[in-house]
């Protein structure tokens, strides 16, 4: 058994000082210990795979992060660690712990997971070992963990047992109920733009010193035919997963940094958008493109027309959200948007549908990911 407290020392003299994740009772005392530590950032997801995305926008930004969970939404994992780090080969620590071991007492909803949970990292492709539970073994495996992520840009994981990290107090700060934002309507109720038209005024109207992340399907695929910049980042995969990396980075550089979202990217990890408002980075705007289908695998319809996204955004902590259908109203809602000193959030309807002539990324994943990371370095 280690202390919390020697865990930190020796991953923060490695470079980890970013961490987010999903409590369990196993990682409590490493938890608690980082949300003590003021000299360390941890955010705390709405989901396991919201996780990995905060922390691969994190790396984009320049930290070393660590993303912790339970065994049991190391499943929620899956699908960012395999189409999101994978591809863009970003690399993070992971923590997860090993409830339903074999021959260990547990709740039967452990049982599967704790047979196979090393055999599903294994099948991921990601290197793993015991989390360092005696204090001469701390420093050889984040050395370890370090090596092998420097050699192969992926993941590296910690499977933490339990006991493995003696108890530790919690000392967090309580977080204040923000004041709630503005909400604006700006919809006509008439003909909605094309989603390339949208695109458009967005590149007019934005600079060369915005980060662009765009969600995987059409969006990022129109937007690279319109204008590749090194600033764009095409997520390729990770449905849902664009607004947690671009939180990642958000909270990460002083850059403005635009999210564009599909409605049901969002609807798939609508979690994210209470993260975001509890963490509230004054720089980050957040446009959701909102066509009713699901336009890259046949239009089929969404929920999206029941759902007021930007009322949800400042129920959720968003300083100033706007709901609009015509390009007008996107561009006023875009100049307030850039004032609101909290996270913003537009909700702009637009048709069904897309460009004719409609091309892919050219630039793999990887290099996308080292552009970003340059252009956010400087």
């Amino acid at each position: 058994m280690i202390t919390a407290d020697a865990f930190m020392a020796e991953a923060s003299a490695a470079g980890f000082d970013f961490y987010t994740g999903v409590p369990c009772s196993y990682l409590t005392p490493l938890i608690n210990g980082v949300l003590s530590n003021r000299a360390l950032r941890y955010v705390g997801a709405a989901s396991e795979g919201e996780a990995v995305a905060i922390a691969a926008g994190a790396w984009l930004a320049g930290r070393r992060t660590v993303a912790m969970c339970q065994n049991s939404g190391l499943g929620n994992m899956v699908n960012p660690l395999t189409s999101l780090n994978a591809p863009f080969r970003i690399p993070t620590l992971l923590v997860t712990t090993w409830r339903g071991r074999p021959g260990e007492p547990d709740e039967p909803q452990h049982v599967v997971m704790g047979e196979i949970t090393h055999d599903l990292l294994s099948l991921m492709g990601i290197e793993h070992r015991p989390f360092p539970n005696v204090d001469a073994a701390i420093v050889p495996s984040l050395r370890e963990a370090v090596t092998a992520m420097d050699a192969s840009s992926q993941p590296f994981a910690f499977v933490m047992a339990k006991g493995d990290v003696a108890d530790t107090a919690l000392d967090q700060r309580p977080r204040d109920l923000p004041a709630r934002g503005r909400l604006a309507d700006y919809a006509t109720r008439g003909a909605r733009p094309t989603r390339v038209a949208a695109l458009e005024r967005f590149l007019a109207l934005t600079d060369d010193s915005t980060a662009v992340i765009a969600t995987t399907g059409k969006s990022g695929r129109e937007l690279f035919t319109l204008a590749d910049r090194e600033q764009h980042l095409y997520q390729v995969g990770s449905m849902g997963g664009a607004a947690g990396m671009a939180l990642g980075v958000a909270l990460n550089t002083a850059k403005r940094v635009v999210v564009i979202d599909g409605d049901g990217a969002a609807l798939m990890k609508l979690g994210t958008l209470a993260t975001i408002g509890a963490e509230a980075p004054a720089n980050l705007i957040h446009i959701l493109l909102d066509n009713g289908v699901h336009d890259s695998t046949g239009g089929q319809a969404t929920v999206s027309a029941s759902v007021d996204f930007a009322a949800v955004a400042v129920a959720c902590g968003y300083g100033y959200a706007a709901s609009c259908d015509d390009l007008d109203g996107f561009e006023r809602a875009w100049a307030e948007a850039a004032t609101a000193g909290r996270p913003a959030m537009i909700h702009l309807r637009i048709a069904a549908g897309s460009m004719a002539k409609l091309g892919r990324p050219t630039v793999t994943p990887e290099a996308v990911a080292r552009r970003f990371k340059a252009f956010l370095a400087r």
